[in-house]
């Protein structure tokens, strides 16, 4: 069965009595080349398993059976557990995992991946991406990241300081792995058609943190309270984020303790200079 071919698809999803959910931001791939080229950018081998979150129908996770040792792919829509145990039959390295992958416990799941090399890989739904991708970057786990996203969100992951797409989540990401966005998605790819264009991000785990950075919770903290106020200069947002353990003047000294002036803005300044502020301001926290 060609699992994107609509004219297949239709009488598949009625024979199941299957209904699209709004919901669970579901759109199925109706483009072969898009699942193979998903697939083929991971750079699976037969060493690595692969975790994919919510499989749909089955087109990447056929592609991914191909190339990996074993594929663990996590299902919260019960409806379509029975098409997958239709269109999956014939692939003996996959298993299905009823659930939420939100609920569930990475370190666990990880444990059905028989020794292999962990990967992920997914056509993710909208309204997952960024919590998804946290939780995926944030486990350590996986040694490569390769996911179809909303284009919007794949800009920002791989943005670079100063561009318009450059945020507290670009740095997230950036701070984890080595983010890169391959190909572009149109619309008319999936059933049924979305609002917007999708694009594929490939995200490779780096071995180390690319900058010191003392206290890893605290980067975060600053990063954050950073963007709150995007276009208002970074001390205002930095002040409210840390008052009143922080005066406005010592979170002054400490941009001008790292050579920025205190009209910067948060967008301005990289992982380097995020990792220098943040130092800065633990050693004020820690006198």
């Amino acid at each position: 069965m060609n699992l994107c071919d609509i004219n297949q698809i239709k009488p598949l999803l009625a024979r199941h009595g299957f209904h699209f959910s709004k919901s669970m931001g579901q759109n199925f791939l109706i483009d072969a080349s898009v699942p193979q080229n998903i697939a083929e950018a991971a750079e699976l081998t037969d060493q690595n398993a692969v975790l994919e979150i919510g499989p749909g129908i089955g087109p990447l996770t056929v592609q991914l059976s191909r190339r990996a040792g074993k594929v663990v792919a996590v299902e919260l829509d019960k409806a379509l557990l029975p098409v997958l145990g239709e269109t999956l039959a014939d692939c003996d390295n996959v298993e299905i995992v009823p659930g939420d992958i939100m609920k569930l416990d990475l370190t666990a799941l990880a444990e059905k991946f028989d020794g292999l090399a962990p990967a992920a890989c997914a056509n993710l739904p909208y309204n997952i991406t960024t919590p998804v991708l946290t939780k995926l970057l944030e486990s350590g786990l996986f040694g490569s990241i390769t996911v179809m996203i909303q284009r919007e969100v794949a800009r920002r992951i791989c943005a670079a300081p100063g561009s318009k797409d450059y945020g507290a989540f670009s740095l997230l990401c950036q701070y984890y792995a080595h983010c890169e966005l391959l190909f572009e998605v149109p619309p008319h790819c999936f059933l049924p058609a979305p609002k917007v264009t999708s694009a594929v991000v490939r995200m490779v785990r780096r071995d180390a943190p690319p900058a010191e950075i003392r206290d890893r919770e605290l980067f975060f903290r600053v990063v954050r309270a950073s963007f709150v106020q995007r276009r208002k200069k970074l001390l205002n947002g930095l002040t409210s984020g840390f008052a009143p353990r922080l005066t406005k003047e010592q979170l002054r000294e400490a941009l001008e303790s790292c050579g920025f002036a205190e009209t910067v803005r948060g967008e301005q300044l990289g992982l380097e200079e995020f990792a220098a502020l943040s130092n800065a301001i633990g050693a004020l926290l820690e006198a």
